[in-house]
């Protein structure tokens, strides 16, 4: 209460509590861009940028993407169904079972792929609405947490669909395009922002 009393009155609406008065006088101190990364431009180096495939769907662009995303001086990791290699001898780091959004500064998706056999409901249901029935549940929830966490997400070719299926369109730093480079350069204007800050609108 002390520091933002809008915030203190929600936090204690979620909690079913009553909100405090503020003990002190409130100050009006100006904004300090040293503590901000809004507005600000920010070196791509040592980004993680996901990329999630289908092994049964088009991978032509994945490899194209991959080498890019190295160049740029950030890294890549291939997000598939299982460990191993898919397509053509494309190494997969990590699966739909080990991937969360924290790890990933930005995703792209090179395919809309099928829940996969060990997409258990018991266990994954929760991550997928009635609607995505034809989408990876997992995928659903990597998709919906870097969205709501206002990263950038991309797609190409059969990904398009992917973004669709888990509601990602209309607003700010969802890039769709016809091939991976050209999604990935539209992806890196808006990544050295760090988020997409103008996703969601504020309420001050």
């Amino acid at each position: 209460a002390n520091i933002d009393p809008v915030l203190c009155q929600e936090v204690a609406t979620g909690l079913g509590l009553p909100a405090p008065e503020p003990t002190v006088r409130l100050g009006d101190p100006d904004p300090s861009p040293a503590l901000s990364q809004v507005g600000q431009e920010w070196p791509p180096d040592g980004r993680m940028i996901g990329i999630v495939v289908d092994p049964d769907g088009d991978l032509s662009g994945v490899e194209e993407a991959r080498a890019a995303i190295f160049a740029a001086g950030m890294v890549p990791l291939v997000i598939a169904p299982h460990g191993g290699v898919v397509g053509d001898g494309i190494t997969v780091q990590r699966t739909f079972a080990t991937a969360r959004s924290v790890e990933f500064d930005a995703v792209l998706v090179a395919g809309a792929p099928v829940p996969a056999p060990d997409a258990l409901p018991l266990r994954d249901a929760k991550a997928g609405a009635a609607d995505t029935a034809n989408l990876d549940p997992r995928v659903v929830l990597l998709l919906d947490e870097c969205f709501r966490h206002a990263k950038v997400i991309g797609a190409w070719g059969e990904g398009v669909g992917a973004l669709d299926a888990a509601g990602c369109t209309g607003v700010p730093g969802i890039v769709r395009g016809e091939t991976s480079s050209e999604v990935l350069t539209r992806m890196q204007e808006q990544l050295a922002m760090h988020r997409v800050g103008d996703r969601f609108a504020t309420a001050r």
